[in-house]
This record gives C-alpha cells, sequence and structure tokens, in this order.
C-alpha cells in the first residue's frame, strides 16, 4: 500500500492531463496499486457547471462525477503500472457499463471516489468506480479504458 504524502495534487498534476475546470481529483487518499485507489473532489458552489445546473438547486452533473470515478481509474492504472504519461502516452476512456445514479451532489459535499481493479489485459484497463458523500453511495460505474500513443 502507497501511503498518500503531502503534495500529492502535485502529483495528480503530473499524472491526469487534466486541468482547470476539468481536473475532478483533488487528493488521493490512499493506493494499493494492482487493486484501488481512494481519492476525493472537494464539491465547491464556485463549479462553473452550477451556474447552470441548477441556478436555484445546485446539482453537481452525473456525467461529471463519472469523468471523476475516470480519473481516479486513471490514477490507479498508472500507480499500479507507471507508463509515460503526459509526454508520449495518455489514457483514454474507451466504456461506461452499468451506471447508476443514487443521490445529487451539491455543493459543499466532499465526492470519496473508489476505483477497483476489476481486470486488465494489455492496454485495455476494466475498472469499477463507486463515488459517496458522507459514505452514502451516490454513483457507481464500470469503466474501460485504454493507454494510447498521444
Amino acid at each position: 500500500m502507497m501511503e498518500p504524502r503531502e503534495g500529492d495534487f502535485r502529483r495528480i498534476l503530473d499524472i491526469l492531463p487534466h486541468r482547470y475546470p476539468f481536473l475532478l481529483v483533488d487528493r488521493i487518499v490512499e493506493v494499493v496499486p494492482g487493486e484501488k485507489l481512494l481519492a476525493y473532489k472537494n464539491v465547491s458552489f464556485n463549479e462553473p457547471f452550477f451556474e447552470g445546473h441548477f441556478p436555484e438547486n445546485p446539482v453537481m452533473p452525473g456525467v461529471l462525477t463519472v469523468e471523476a470515478l475516470a480519473q481516479a481509474s486513471a490514477l490507479l492504472a498508472y500507480f499500479t503500472e507507471p507508463t509515460d504519461v503526459g509526454a508520449s502516452k495518455v489514457m483514454y476512456l474507451a466504456g461506461i457499463d452499468n451506471a447508476r445514479f443514487k443521490r445529487p451532489v451539491r455543493p459543499g459535499d466532499r465526492l470519496d471516489l473508489e476505483a477497483t481493479l476489476i481486470r486488465r489485459k494489455g492496454p485495455v484497463w476494466k475498472m469499477a468506480g463507486k463515488a459517496s458523500v458522507a459514505g452514502n453511495l451516490v454513483a457507481e460505474a464500470e469503466l474501460t479504458a485504454t493507454i494510447a500513443d498521444r
């Protein structure tokens, strides 16, 4: 198990190509390479999507919750088998299966992300993702991704 250290955010930036406003992982909590990764995103009222989704009743779009799970999954893949991400390789989301949304995510929530490796064959990774707020499941999905040349 890899213990996260202070400054993990800089490490996330080194691994993921996403930047504001599309970087949806703030902190890595725990990594067990080849098994699981725990991370979170602090959901702020200042997120640009709240301006239009929905102004009188702000809710984080479910598709962005799934994207946060995909980013956590990409981090797990990297820690399982480090690749030359950034310079020559990138991980692309290739499929979403069995996505379910249980309850809304709102400003002020801490969106806890769990990515679990189901299997890997060559450059193709299959992960199970679960997102929760205060211990309550808000979304889950199976994600397929592939590592490809940039």
